[in-house]
């Protein structure tokens, strides 16, 4: 089950929050719950996902981009990401997950995750993001002038520029078992 009212226990939390500049990073805490365990009782890969959720929505409002999204009607969607696994995260555990935007391009925005226990990292995730309308996806610069924020992207780190070129070569659709 989706943890709702985690989700909106953090929003709340963020609304208490000081604003954050466009790339500024958000710090929030979170306890691996049993609820969230695999059989082999450590924090399931599905629900890593999930949890970073928990990260990004309180980035969002801390930065305008939830205010921006509601004024115009636009929705917001998962196009794509890559996540890195390290450190076993158990039951109890407590972990800090800090969120923030490294920049965008012409369609997409990225946003790099991570989870913490003590000083050791032990999930990091690049996240790719559109904003949506009826129309499709909506040009971050579009939505960057909706929030105020007019600017250009920071230069996108190469480990994010090459993740972005390996993706371009992926084909789509993907071709069927019984078709090759």
């Amino acid at each position: 089950m989706y943890p709702i009212f985690r989700l909106m226990k953090e929003a709340r939390r963020a609304r208490r929050m000081p604003p954050l500049p466009l790339t500024g990073t958000h710090v929030s805490h979170h306890i691996c719950w049993p609820w969230d365990l695999d059989p082999w009782i450590e924090l399931n890969n599905g629900r890593t996902l999930t949890l970073y959720d928990l990260g990004r929505v309180p980035y969002g409002r801390r930065i305008g981009f939830e205010a921006a999204l509601r004024k115009q009607g636009w929705g917001m969607t998962v196009a794509g990401n890559s996540l890195r696994y390290r450190r076993r995260v158990r039951a109890f555990d407590r972990v800090e997950m800090l969120t923030r935007c490294l920049g965008w391009d012409r369609r997409f925005f990225y946003i790099e995750q991570s989870m913490w226990k003590g000083g050791d990292c032990t999930s990091h995730m690049l996240l790719r993001s559109a904003v949506t309308s009826r129309n499709g996806i909506v040009p971050p610069a579009e939505v960057l002038a909706a929030m105020g924020h007019p600017e250009e992207s920071p230069t996108l780190p190469d480990w994010v520029t090459a993740w972005i070129a390996a993706d371009a070569t992926r084909p789509w659709p993907p071709a069927r078992p019984e078709d090759l």
